[in-house]
């Protein structure tokens, strides 16, 4: 994930956040990868909107895991990755595959019909073996049914109506939203997401609200277009109720990250 190359001025800038818009020395940093590995097995494969909900979760609950912070076992390559770029990539599993990747440090999210394990960011060539030999093609997933409307009163990452993305691409745009959403937030308001489980929709946005949406000033994620959409692409908008204050109106500035 390379930087936006349109600079964005944040006015309320977080100090630790790594979603900061203006170059930096991230982009020659050491590259780390958060892998997320989510189950597809064959007879029983996991609903779309549940796999990209899951998966959101899935990263915000290892940036909220004690192991993660101060001089937890996680710690250092959390730190590791987020001087880097934030790159996520998902890879699939099934029967033996899915139980070597449990065998894994790591932590299960589970959704309605989904399960995705995060594990601590790897250096991006240096991933461990049983994780490295996993497929990151074959994520393609349907929805049975439409999703019910989200609850406007819950964070909603909305998808670009416009683009069309596998379902791996898109859990990890959906990661990449919730984590712009978190950096954002206030320790209170992350701890208050964290306590509540990270309820949380991804759905896609009506076209005629789109362009509302990515003026709003809420965070948004812009892909750098290495994988299957064109770079400088806006993909998802992290709509959190603890954003819709200032400076998070429409027409100001939004904290942007690319994949």
């Amino acid at each position: 994930m390379s930087e936006d190359p349109t600079p964005v001025e944040d006015p309320t800038p977080v100090s630790d956040s790594p979603f900061r818009s203006e170059p930096s020395d991230r982009d020659t940093a050491p590259q780390f990868v958060l892998p997320l590995v989510v189950r597809i097995e064959r007879a029983d494969p996991p609903a779309r909107t549940d796999a990209l909900e899951t998966a959101a979760r899935a990263v915000l609950t290892i940036l909220g895991d004690e192991r993660s912070a101060g001089d937890g076992a996680w710690a250092q390559a959390v730190r590791d990755w987020q001087d880097a770029r934030i790159r996520k990539v998902v890879r699939r599993a099934r029967g033996t595959e899915w139980r070597r990747a449990e065998a894994l440090p790591g932590i299960t999210v589970t959704g309605k019909s989904a399960q995705v394990r995060v594990f601590p960011p790897v250096p991006l060539d240096g991933w461990p073996k049983d994780l490295a030999r996993l497929q990151v093609s074959g994520t393609d997933l349907d929805d049975p049914e439409p999703p019910v409307d989200a609850d406007p009163a819950a964070p909603v990452l909305w998808l670009n109506p416009d683009l069309g993305m596998s379902a791996g691409k898109a859990m990890a745009q959906a990661g990449h939203a919730a984590q712009l959403a978190w950096w954002e937030l206030s320790d209170e308001e992350r701890a208050a997401w964290h306590d509540a489980g990270f309820p949380l929709a991804v759905r896609t946005a009506d076209p005629a609200r789109w362009p509302e949406l990515t003026g709003s000033g809420l965070p948004l994620v812009r892909d750098a277009g290495f994988t299957e959409i064109a770079p400088g692409s806006c993909t998802v908008v992290a709509d959190h109720p603890a954003l819709r204050r200032e400076p998070y109106a429409p027409g100001g500035p939004a904290p942007t990250r690319s994949e």
